[in-house]
């Protein structure tokens, strides 16, 4: 006897069962984080508890994202550009933070440049070269998850680059970006910052959970050791790359949820941004052919629905 396949939802309850399933992605992601803060509760001594309530977090954050698709409409109406770098240390909550932004926005007008390390050929060029195919055209929001600043962080305390690319980068970097600023983009950087206690939680966290344990690499590891090299490295950074053009914003990541929020509403407060008035949209009834037949497809064809 064949499976009867249940039968279709009509109306309401189409509907219904549609916009709930279009905030399952963000519900999914939350209780990730929710399974791993069981995690740190085992491991720590006296667990930190939230201190924004779940609820007020969904609503905030719906909220939030609602107004970036405002923004990105604006953008791209008007033709702007907006480049945002992310910056922190391993585990600070940067791509979190990005996949909230993101998660509701289209991703022909905003895409994310995530780059690996630079090849054999890439370290021969001008260092902002392979940073500079990524940069936005108008109507477009770029963000860098990781950016030119590597030289600054990784790259200097890690010894990959030498004491003469590390000056040559210091002194052209106010430059370059001042010059992108000239060309048009808004160039927002912000830099995630935790405690050490916070990143020694996480590192735990992700070694104890099988979903997480691929994030935890070599380079991870050394980081730690090298704690106070990398706090060194950021001081001097700021100091050296805050310009009245394009200055440094730090967000207070112990807590994930509390910087997703800041971060987003502070974004949205970078670009004077209003409301695009579209038209509604009405959809057209389908036309209806005589002559067309539909015809069967194998059911081989179909993927097994074990679910």
């Amino acid at each position: 006897m064949s499976e009867q396949r249940p039968k279709e939802k009509q109306g309401a309850d189409w509907i219904r069962d549609e916009l709930a399933d279009s905030f399952d992605e963000e519900l999914e992601q939350e209780l990730d984080d929710h399974r791993l803060a069981g995690l740190l509760d085992t491991m720590a001594e006296q667990p930190e508890q939230e201190t924004i309530d779940r609820p007020v977090y969904f609503k905030e954050l719906l909220r939030l994202q609602s107004e970036l698709i405002k923004l990105q409409e604006w953008v791209e109406h008007h033709k702007l550009k907006l480049v945002v770098l992310f910056e922190g240390r391993d585990a600070a909550g940067k791509g979190g933070a990005i996949k909230r932004i993101t998660q509701r926005l289209n991703p022909r007008v905003c895409r994310v440049v995530a780059l690996p390390a630079p090849s054999d050929r890439e370290k021969t060029q001008w260092y902002f070269q392979r940073y500079v195919g990524y940069l936005p055209t108008g109507g477009e929001i770029v963000l860098f998850d990781r950016s030119w600043y590597n030289r600054a962080g990784v790259e200097r305390v890690m010894g990959y680059c030498s004491e003469g690319e590390l000056q040559e980068f210091f002194h052209s970097v106010p430059e370059f970006e001042r010059m992108l600023v000239r060309s048009g983009i808004k160039l927002v950087k912000y830099y995630f910052s935790i405690s050490n206690r916070v990143q020694q939680l996480r590192f735990q966290m992700r070694n104890l959970d099988p979903l997480k344990q691929w994030k935890l690499s070599p380079m991870d590891l050394e980081s730690r050791r090298r704690w106070e090299q990398y706090t060194k490295a950021k001081e001097d950074m700021l100091q050296r790359t805050h310009i009245p053009e394009a200055p440094w914003w730090l967000v207070h990541a112990d807590e994930k949820k509390r910087a997703r929020l800041n971060c987003i509403h502070h974004l949205l407060h970078q670009i004077p941004y209003q409301e695009i008035h579209r038209d509604p949209v009405q959809l057209p009834p389908r036309k209806h052919n005589a002559e067309y037949v539909r015809h069967s497809v194998a059911a081989q064809l179909y993927v097994p629905e074990v679910y």
